[in-house]
């Protein structure tokens, strides 16, 4: 019967080993991935017993990668880049040039070709969008400084292998790979016919797509069908990518990339990937399964030294590289901790990368599996690297010196100007944070005419407010010195406005040994932290779902002639 239905086999054999795997890593506190990739290496011919059909599942592994692709261009926010562009874009690009010469480097020690050696310093130096951001909101701080640092520093990564994707195949030749038909064997022939049909694509994409596909999203969403809704989204996704390919020789990757940055130009846009989510997870396990396939396990028995040096690039190297970087720029310890520890990790384009390299014929085939097997083991031990965050800054700071040499006190955004107004140093509100919430906050706050200071860890943004005249400083409010920076032993008030509630305590301890006085006012969107807050009477709580839900209580009470 398997023989005469291999697809049905395949899938069956794929997902259901993929489920019970997944299930498994993810007892055991590990991300789901871990598993998907095991359940690939399971049915994987190195391995004995049931070996899927492996064309098949590299058919299904394109349309995965087209997928997540998709996924990755329709979440790509150019406005989360910006915000923290001085740091994300010189630092990822540094990391990248770091990471990509050790690999780079030891490849070479082993006696691989330039290019092979090259393709494999990229493929290590690039972390798993996937991993990075479950991590983040496992820990609550996706929307903190440090997640949204982290964040752009990953679409810079993405942006960076995007670029690679496109030119690898004109330079394959010259780099020791397989000759391409572009340009007849001359180099500048063959990258200058490839970006003339990058570019054709992009400016297609970006005058007909831009137009048509929001135009197309929106005559779809009108019809009220949810299906038709899914299948526009998914259509667009997959047809662009293979017309891409089709027509212009741009990869499927690349293609499926643009699609979905131009949905994101749509209102529908968060509708977009909410509805296709379903099916860019399942084809996403399906592409995470066929990479587990190409996994030799033999790798680990064979070249464990290799094992080793692999992973100690990407979790140690590339970590202490990052962090480094991050307190070059003068942030915080705990935003150079955590920005290393998302980034010790290699995941999806690490595989496409390792994929296309050994089709070009740059990359061996061993090198693929070492990708392989420093992707399931700096993945499998990320959460023990976040774990080892708030020990090692602890231990940091109890080096007094070690910490001051890390965390640079030297800093002139650190402490407010000589200059600042003598009413912002008595009886003012400190305000943590200036996100959404505590720019409305400082908006009614300014109204009134009541003085604050701004802490705040996004150092860019602390200078937009000093040119408008806002008293502001930099860095992390658990830090004693940030808060007697900010006057807290003269102000009246302590408000909390960030999402990230991780150092909420240390914050309003400090504030009450420094001002036993001061009143704290604390936001939250963890119920069980809110129930802890107020347990210990140390603030005043504001849950987020809770006081939306009383606003619009109040307003829908109101309309009846309720009084709330």
């Amino acid at each position: 019967m398997s023989h005469s239905v291999p697809l049905i086999t395949t899938l069956a054999t794929a997902l259901g080993l993929a489920l019970v795997l997944g299930f498994v890593a993810v007892r055991l506190k590990l991300p789901a991935l871990v598993g998907y990739l095991l359940a690939g290496a399971l049915i994987g011919p190195y391995t004995p017993g049931i070996v899927a059909n492996a064309e098949i599942a590299k058919e299904l592994a394109e349309i995965g990668v087209m997928l997540l692709m998709f996924g990755v261009g329709l979440h790509l926010s150019l406005n989360d880049l910006l915000a923290v562009r001085k740091i994300a874009l010189p630092g990822a690009t540094l990391q990248i040039t770091v990471a990509t010469t050790l690999g780079t480097a030891v490849a070479a020690t082993w006696g691989w070709s330039l290019g092979g050696s090259l393709v494999f310093g990229l493929a290590l130096s690039v972390a798993s969008t996937v991993v990075m951001l479950r991590a983040l909101e496992a820990r609550g701080a996706l929307d903190s400084m440090s997640g949204r640092i982290a964040v752009g520093w990953l679409v810079v990564e993405d942006l960076v292998m995007v670029v690679a994707l496109v030119m690898l195949p004109p330079l394959a030749d010259w780099l020791g790979g397989n000759t391409m038909d572009h340009g007849n064997g001359n180099l500048w022939r063959a990258v200058g016919t490839t970006l003339l049909e990058v570019s054709a694509f992009i400016a297609l994409m970006l005058v007909v797509g831009r137009r048509v596909f929001p135009k197309l999203l929106w005559q779809i969403a009108r019809t009220g069908s949810r299906e038709l809704f899914t299948l526009c989204v998914v259509a667009a996704a997959v047809s662009i990518a293979y017309g891409a390919a089709l027509l212009f020789g741009v990869s499927f990757a690349l293609g499926a990339f643009f699609a979905g940055m131009v949905m994101r130009e749509s209102e529908f846009s968060h509708r977009a990937a909410r509805e296709s989510l379903p099916l860019r997870d399942a084809f996403a396990v399906l592409f995470f399964v066929s990479v587990g396939m190409l996994f030799d396990p033999a790798v680990l028995v064979n070249q464990p030294l290799q094992v080793v040096a692999v992973v100690g690039i990407i979790t140690v190297g590339k970590s202490i590289a990052a962090a480094a970087l991050v307190l070059a720029f003068r942030y915080p310890l705990n935003t150079a901790l955590t920005v290393s520890a998302s980034l010790a990790q290699i995941g999806e384009f690490s595989f496409i990368l390792g994929e296309i390299g050994v089709s070009l014929g740059l990359l061996p085939l061993e090198g693929q599996s070492l990708i392989l097997a420093g992707a399931l083991i700096s993945i499998a031990i990320n959460p023990l690297v976040f774990a080892t965050v708030k020990p090692l800054q602890a231990w940091i700071r109890s080096r007094s010196m070690l910490a001051q040499i890390m965390e640079r006190p030297v800093d002139p955004l650190a402490e407010l100007p000589m200059s600042t107004d003598e009413k912002y140093l008595s009886g003012q509100v400190v305000l943590v944070g200036y996100g959404r919430v505590g720019r409305r906050i400082g908006t009614c706050l300014a109204e009134a005419g009541i003085p604050y200071v701004v802490a705040e860890q996004n150092r860019e943004l602390v200078e937009r407010l000093r040119a408008k005249g806002i008293a502001a400083v930099s860095g992390n409010a658990s830090d004693a010195a940030v808060l007697i920076q900010a006057h807290i032993v003269r102000a009246s008030m302590l408000v909390v406005a960030t999402p990230d509630t991780f150092d909420v305590r240390q914050m309003i301890k400090t504030a009450r040994t420094l001002n036993p006085g001061i009143e704290t006012v604390v936001r939250t969107h963890n119920e069980d932290e809110a129930e802890l807050l107020e347990r210990e009477a140390v603030a005043k709580v504001f849950l987020d779902e809770e006081e939306l839900a009383k606003g619009m209580s109040r307003h829908v009470l109101g309309r009846f002639g309720k009084a709330p």
